[in-house]
């Protein structure tokens, strides 16, 4: 049975109309010039509707980057290691996350916005990578491909490998060095970090 939200034939909910209005308006506009009106707007809402499922911007951000950024996890399990599987999903998901339209208008746009999510708590999505990172480690170490040591640990140190990667390799992109080339690093980071 296919889920609704994917069915492109069944109407979409209030959420998803708003999560979309909110979506197009950051990549018009910017986050910190899109208001909950324009959103409303946008979205054929009442501003009332929005505000009961998000009393503050941020809420309705957050629910957005986790709609958005959750998708473009991609841990391929036709591959048959674990190691494997983590060392193509991480670097496949840094690289569909550098790609995406909204979160590189934000990173343009409205840095600030992802401050809190690198510097004071993790978010949604961030979670939901850690669990899928840290049950792909657990399988990986009781099939004795993965390092010892304690699978949440590791998935954190992985994030946050993978934020550098995420946020800086336009900095270090250059003649000597191309994007393919920082890919192919990550790929050895991760793949000599997780070497049993």
């Amino acid at each position: 049975m296919s889920s609704q939200r994917h069915n492109p034939d069944s109407p979409k909910s209030s959420e998803d109309l708003a999560l979309d209005a909110a979506r197009a308006s950051i990549l018009d506009v910017g986050w910190s010039r899109t208001t909950l009106t324009d959103v409303a707007r946008r979205a054929g809402l009442s501003r009332m509707t929005l505000y009961r499922r998000w009393p503050q911007m941020s809420a309705l951000l957050g629910d957005l980057m986790t709609r958005e950024w959750v998708t473009l996890v991609d841990i391929d399990v036709s591959t048959t290691s674990h190691r494997e599987r983590l060392v193509r999903g991480i670097v496949g998901t840094v690289r569909a996350l550098r790609a995406n339209e909204l979160f590189t208008r934000i990173v343009e746009l409205d840095p600030e916005m992802l401050l809190p999510y690198l510097l004071e708590r993790r978010g949604r999505s961030q979670e939901l990578v850690l669990d899928v990172l840290a049950a792909e480690i657990t399988s990986g170490q009781a099939a004795g491909e993965i390092r010892t040591g304690e699978p949440h640990v590791l998935a954190r140190a992985l994030l946050l490998a993978a934020h550098g990667f995420t946020l800086s390799t336009q900095t270090m992109v250059g003649v000597d060095a191309s994007d393919d080339d920082f890919a192919a690093e990550l790929a050895a980071l991760v793949e000599r970090y997780l070497a049993p």
